[in-house]
Formats: C-alpha cells, structure tokens, sequence
C-alpha cells in the first residue's frame, strides 16, 4: 500500500467525534476536509487511500511556538484514514494522534499513557502521510481498539527511527516554512 505516498495535507484542525481523548485517552487532531481548508497531493478526502498510516505533522506556523513545545513543532504521527468501522462513520476522516518524544513532557499524560496535548482547534496542520501500518478494521470493543492504536504507535516510531533519506525529506516539508507553496506547486 505504499504506492501513491507520501501523501501531504495542510488545512486545519476541527472538532471531530471527541472519541479518541474520551473514549480511546488517544486524542487526535481532526483535519478539516472543507475545500476552503484543504490542500492535498491526491486532491480531496474522497481520493484518500483508507487505513493506518505513520507520518509527520506540525500543527500551528513556526512563528508559533508555545512554552509546551507543541505548536510549530515537528511531531512524529499516527494517522487512521477512513470511516473508523468500529464506529460506522458515514464520512471519511483524516485522524493524526500526535507522538511526543520520549523525554516531553506530555509524552504519556493521556488516560491511556499516550501523548495529550493542549486543544488546537483552528490551527493549521501540516501533515505527511509517510508509510502504510495497516488496514483499518473493526474492533469488538474499545479495549481492543485502544491496544491496537498504541501498537500502530509504537509501529510508527520503530519505523522512524529507521533511517531514510524519502522520510527525512517529508519531515523536512512538514517542518518548512511554506509548505502550502510546495505542495500547490506539485498539483
């Protein structure tokens, strides 16, 4: 499934279903699939390969960085594609769960121990669908669903930290100044 990656999206982050931080303690940054929000290399959501992905995003511009080192900074993702089966969504979503480093403070603050950051509603959010983790499935059951997320994590920084010049450059992207510039330009 890595054909067709990387993906990269800039938009914004919008109020989703509140099920990742409440139910799963595994918050997610909703991306907007508004057409005045959304750039994407495979031009809308409906285009958008459906599973769990790893990548990176940056949520906020570098000129806004926070005492938490949150905004503006390049975090390492874990992205579900798609219409979550184990909940039936009728519209497809774009759901990164940030991953802070080991030593950050937020790193395993969540319900669940898993990074939990600070509301970002209406920032903007720079994402870079990297690699392909696995189909998106039905789960009976939250605890089953929560277990595998925090596998899909632990798969997403096990294969970052593998070196690879192809992700250096997305995260470099994710990281650069104008990265809506880049990306209007490849389309």
């Amino acid at each position: 499934m890595s054909q067709g990656l990387p993906i990269r999206i800039v938009s914004k982050v919008v109020r989703g279903y509140g099920r990742g931080s409440k139910d799963l303690g595994i918050p997610t940054a909703n991306v907007s699939r508004e057409k005045a929000d959304l750039l994407c290399s495979c031009g809308d959501f409906d285009h958008l390969p459906t599973g769990i992905y790893w990548g990176y995003s940056r949520v906020g511009g570098n000129d806004e960085a926070d005492d938490a080192a949150v905004l503006g900074q390049v975090h390492l993702a874990a992205i579900s594609i798609g219409f979550n089966p184990t909940y039936s969504n009728e519209e497809k979503t774009v759901e990164p769960h940030l991953i802070a480093s080991d030593n950050h403070p937020l790193r395993h603050s969540s319900s669940c121990g898993e990074t939990q950051f600070q509301d970002l509603y209406d920032k903007k959010i720079v994402l870079s669908v990297v690699g392909y983790l696995r189909p998106e499935l039905p789960f009976e059951g939250l605890e089953k669903l929560t277990a595998a997320i925090k596998k899909d994590i632990a798969d997403a920084e096990k294969l970052a930290g593998e070196s690879n010049p192809a992700t250096q450059v997305e995260r470099e992207w994710v990281g650069s100044s104008s990265p809506e510039d880049q990306l209007s330009s490849k389309q």
